[in-house]
């Protein structure tokens, strides 16, 4: 890559990325283990058991909808990404118009700032309990020490220079934290798995054994927690699916994999759904399971006290680093995010100060104790500009249609793609506050078509209403 003037690399905001700037398979491998085996597994995985979940649901349900998730980004997102090598904001200015895409760049940047945000949160934890400061509960909302802001603080003043130098630098780190945090996780595993049997006195000798285990005191299937909603198959499947939505099916990861140099690189996403979001998941859920089974009492949902008493100072830093790898990435993402909606300005400087959003945004505990909430509700909110991009790349010529119609027609608002992604909003979110807050995880899968009909039927309309520009894009079709 290029060096702009500022001496950090250059990211080819508004252009294609250049062969040169191309990378290989192992960036991508590390880049999503290290960002999908994170500190947020750690709330996660706690969370499936106080859902009530039960061991068939857990472990099926996350095999198969992982798979989901890796089939979006190597079918959905990959090729796309690999084509037109945009990012996810340049590409959607094409198609959106810069007036509409600042609207939607700052739906996306915030709602990454919050989840990077629930990632500082997780690493603060840790910092916890070296420190010894009061942290918070399931149920609280607010920070409750001075010990917590300053944790937070320093965590994200961390996160934000890394990210800030670029997605080099983060692919790097993510490589070199990924494979000790990867046999970490694996560590918390078999730890609780190892003290469950000891204080239950179960003998294992066989699978079944193990099976009986895992149904009688790991994933019960009982009633959830005060507060949760009660998990089946379905809940854990279509969130393990969706809850990346906003990367995949919603193509924020066209940033991403706009660098990769073949489109079936989008297979490297199974390093993050198979190591973080499989086994690391079910990890965290023991060390939580056991925590339940010896404190019926104790339903604080914090990863470095589960961490250390699992595998001690190692545990800690896991947390720590695994933080730090997750919301990486995020910021980076956030900070493209609002450096499109001002081109001119530093994407180091804007990153720094969405770094500092995030810290913000991370002081508030009650965005990571309400993850898995908050997850299904981003993706859901960006998800229908997903089903635009492809419907414009792939279908739009083919059906008489221009594609980069904004770009072409020099209009600043398409309101074709306006109006599908807040109708398909609207009636995803009416959807669940009629039918109930279970229903956050399901809404998204038919408003991803709904959005894609709207398109393709507002477009027709629209566009013979809107004269093209005269420019040298006139006749061209991909």
């Amino acid at each position: 890559m290029a060096d702009d003037s500022a001496g950090y690399k250059a990211e080819y905001e508004r252009e294609p990325v250049p062969g040169k700037a191309l990378l290989g398979f192992k960036s991508f491998v590390g880049m999503y283990a290290g960002e999908h085996c994170a500190g947020t597994e750690l709330m996660i995985g706690p969370l499936f058991v106080a859902s009530g979940v039960s061991a068939f649901d857990v472990v099926v349900g996350l095999i198969f909808g992982n798979l989901l998730a890796v089939l979006s980004w190597t079918f959905l997102t990959a090729p796309i990404a690999t084509r037109a090598r945009l990012t996810l904001y340049y590409q959607l200015e094409k198609i959106c118009g810069p007036r509409l895409v600042t609207l939607y760049n700052l739906a996306n940047g915030v709602m990454f700032c919050f989840l990077a945000g629930a990632m500082i949160t997780v690493s603060a934890t840790a910092v916890g309990v070296w420190i010894e400061f009061p942290m918070p509960g399931l149920s609280d909302w607010l920070p409750n020490s001075i010990g917590w802001v300053v944790a937070v603080l320093g965590v994200g003043a961390l996160i934000s220079v890394v990210a800030a130098y670029g997605y080099e630098t983060v692919a790097k780190f993510a490589n070199i934290a990924a494979p000790w945090m990867v046999l970490v996780f694996l560590a918390f595993g078999i730890v609780a798995l190892r003290e469950f049997i000891d204080v239950t006195g179960a003998e294992i000798h066989s699978p079944g054994d193990l099976w009986e285990l895992a149904t009688t005191h790991l994933w019960k299937g009982g009633e959830p927690l005060p507060g949760q909603v009660k998990f089946t198959f379905w809940h854990v499947a279509f969130f393990a699916w969706f809850c990346n939505m906003a990367m995949h099916i919603g193509m924020s990861d066209l940033s991403v994999l706009r660098f990769a140099r073949k489109s079936w690189y989008g297979v490297a996403s199974a390093a993050g759904m198979y190591v973080g979001h499989f086994m690391a998941w079910l990890s965290a859920s023991l060390l939580y399971a056991l925590q339940l089974h010896l404190d019926a009492a104790n339903t604080d949902v914090l990863p470095g006290p589960l961490a250390y008493r699992a595998c001690g100072i190692a545990g800690l830093i896991c947390v720590i680093i695994a933080g730090w790898t997750t919301a990486n990435p995020t910021i980076y993402r956030a900070g493209l995010a609002f450096q499109a909606i001002v081109p001119r300005s530093s994407r180091f400087v804007v990153t720094l100060v969405t770094g500092a959003v995030a810290t913000a945004a991370g002081m508030f505990p009650a965005i990571a104790m309400k993850l898995l909430d908050f997850v299904a509700l981003y993706g859901m909110i960006l998800m229908p500009m997903g089903a635009v991009i492809f419907v414009d790349f792939w279908l739009m010529p083919k059906l008489g249609l221009r594609d980069s119609f904004a770009e072409r027609s020099g209009i600043s608002f398409n309101w074709a793609a306006g109006l599908s992604w807040i109708l398909t909003l609207g009636a995803c979110l009416a959807a669940v506050f009629s039918i109930g807050r279970w229903s956050l995880w399901f809404v998204s899968l038919p408003g991803w078509f709904v959005a894609a009909g709207l398109y393709i039927v507002l477009s027709k309309g629209y566009q013979r209403r809107i004269p093209l520009a005269a420019t040298a894009e006139d006749g061209k079709d991909r």
